[in-house]
């Protein structure tokens, strides 16, 4: 038995096509209605079949029982407002933005059945051609309830990502912002810096080691630049310990100690070999 009648996805892209894609083949609804901004995008979701009704009319979230918000950041608080005055009072409300703190704030306020949700899934492509129902498959989400989350939201949430294949971490709004300034956040910032720093005409003589330190700077600049002004405060104390680190760094080859810079080195590889 699905675990909804019908689920609206507000924004089909990569994360919100993959959503749909899943939740049709993990058979969790029993219809996919999705959203969108352009009229070539109706077109091109109804022909691959990643949703059952495509359309840019937010009235079709009306009767839905889950409604996802998987737009930019800006957009989610954008949009928010106007989905409030249209889904009906029971409808659950999730959100899968890269930064909680800002958007649960206000989302709280709209819906009675709102949590926030975020996927620790995806890739540097963007858009709907690059969609994959098996994108959330042994990844973790976080959900970030709070004191106003009501405890069967939390359990259907949680039943949800897990029937698309994913983990569940429950964290504050707050740690979540701290955490993924570190873990995401701060990398995405870094490799945009690097690629910036590095002259155009030295690349012809990169190897792999400048791809993959870097391709994460290939995400969409429209995305990340949301994400780094809505978590600017967390990315900003991340940012300076890293420049810390850097410092040591460069105090260490100055002084070519030789056996502090191993040291150092050692301790990242070995922290390093744990995401292995």
């Amino acid at each position: 038995m699905a675990l909804f009648k019908k689920v609206g996805i507000v924004g089909v892209g990569l994360i919100g096509g993959s959503l749909a894609l899943a939740i049709k083949k993990y058979k969790v609804a029993q219809e996919v209605i999705g959203i969108v901004r352009r009229k070539k995008t109706v077109k091109e979701a109804l022909r691959q079949k990643i949703v059952d009704i495509a359309s840019r009319d937010l009235r079709l979230l009306k009767d839905v029982d889950l409604v996802i918000l998987a737009t930019p950041v800006s957009t989610i608080k954008e949009i928010a407002p106007s989905v409030s005055k249209i889904v009906k009072k029971d409808c659950i409300l999730t959100d899968v933005g890269s930064t909680k703190k800002e958007i649960v704030l206000k989302l709280e306020k709209l819906f009675h059945n709102y949590i926030g949700s975020h996927p620790l899934a995806g890739s540097q492509n963007a858009g709907l051609n690059f969609a994959d129902a098996d994108i959330f498959k042994s990844s973790l989400c976080i959900i970030t309830p709070t004191r106003k989350t009501p405890p069967e939201v939390i359990r259907k949430i949680t039943v949800f990502w897990n029937k698309i294949g994913a983990k569940v971490s429950l964290i504050s709004p707050s740690l979540h912002d701290k955490i993924l300034s570190y873990t995401s956040h701060l990398p995405h910032l870094v490799a945009f810096a690097l690629m910036e720093l590095i002259p155009s005409n030295y690349l012809n003589y990169s190897a792999t080691g400048l791809r993959d330190t870097t391709r994460i700077a290939l995400s969409s600049p429209e995305l990340w630049r949301d994400i780094f002004i809505s978590n600017r405060k967390e990315i900003l104390t991340s940012l300076r310990e890293f420049g810390n680190k850097l410092y040591t760094l460069e105090k260490l080859l100055s002084q070519r100690d030789v056996k502090s810079l191993y040291l150092f080195l050692k301790k990242a590889q070995r922290k390093r070999s744990k995401l292995l």
